[in-house]
């Protein structure tokens, strides 16, 4: 069964957002008409498309699955969620728990946050409020790992929980467990990742994307580079990630895995050949 998203016709306010997440407690991302244009400075300014009125909502315990061919703007998207990119248009907003881990929301401008509802809109944050958002909300795995060189691969994946405030040997400890889970030899716990394979990066990036248990993930591709084996592990972490309730946007290259971690599908058509995208709402069994 397909049913069709309505565009709406202006930018949500911020009280109609912030209403949206006191009503529905589950909610953990909403956007709304959201819009990106990419202009090509070295080339005349010519201005390019890469999403054209997308709407979305994800709860607690969903993992909405992108799909659509090349081109369409599923990466586009995902980083204008993480807030990567800014939006050109239309608005994303992400809710912000009233504590998590004892930090309280950096946000205080009741324009972008609603101290009922707690959410933050990333289109008109402070940067100190998407860094919150990061630290103890979001939780993000690209395609490819960037870090900071000669520092132990242990290290890497511990630091988001340091970084809240988790001591650092039980941080580690955790960490060993994930990387055990993902099959990356204790040998190489100690070494910086920038001489592993490629597939042993991308489950270096995958544990410290998850090892902070965050509501909120966005995954793009976060499979490609692994074998099936190592694909089955990731997609039974992001399943317990998603029965512990996370909410989960994803983009994920090979379909056995979309029909194991998807709960729905949100498809996406490159903007000059679509009218409003589509959303597949039935679980995939």
């Amino acid at each position: 069964m397909t049913s069709t998203l309505t565009e709406p016709q202006t930018q949500t306010t911020a009280h109609d957002m912030a209403r949206a997440f006191a009503d529905r407690p589950a909610l953990m991302l909403r956007a709304v008409g959201v819009h990106k244009t990419f202009t090509l400075h070295g080339q005349g300014g010519i201005e390019i498309e890469a999403l054209a009125g997308v709407s979305l909502d994800v709860a607690r315990g969903e993992c909405v699955v992108l799909v659509g061919p090349s081109g369409a703007g599923k990466s586009t998207l995902l980083r204008c969620l993480y807030g990567n990119y800014l939006a050109s248009a239309g608005t994303i907003a992400v809710r912000c728990g009233a504590a998590v881990d004892g930090a309280e929301c950096a946000a205080e401008d009741s324009t972008r946050t609603n101290p009922a509802a707690h959410c933050i809109a990333i289109t008109n944050a402070e940067p100190r409020d998407v860094l919150h958002l990061r630290r103890h909300m979001m939780g993000y795995v690209s395609q490819f790992l960037r870090v900071i060189p000669r520092v132990p691969t242990l290290a890497l994946v511990a630091a988001p929980l340091v970084a809240r405030g988790v001591p650092e040997d039980e941080a580690e400890h955790r960490a060993a467990a994930l990387l055990e889970r993902l099959n990356i030899p204790k040998r190489l716990w100690p070494l910086a990742p920038a001489t592993f394979s490629g597939g042993e990066q991308q489950r270096v990036n995958i544990a410290r994307g998850l090892i902070a248990d965050h509501p909120l993930l966005l995954l793009d591709e976060p499979t490609a580079s692994l074998d099936a084996e190592n694909r089955d592990v990731v997609a039974d972490l992001i399943v317990e990630a998603r029965e512990r309730g996370a909410a989960i946007v994803g983009i994920f290259h090979d379909e056995d895995t979309r029909l194991k971690v998807a709960t729905r599908r949100l498809e996406l058509q490159p903007p000059l050949s679509c009218g409003a995208n589509a959303l597949t709402p039935a679980a995939l069994h």
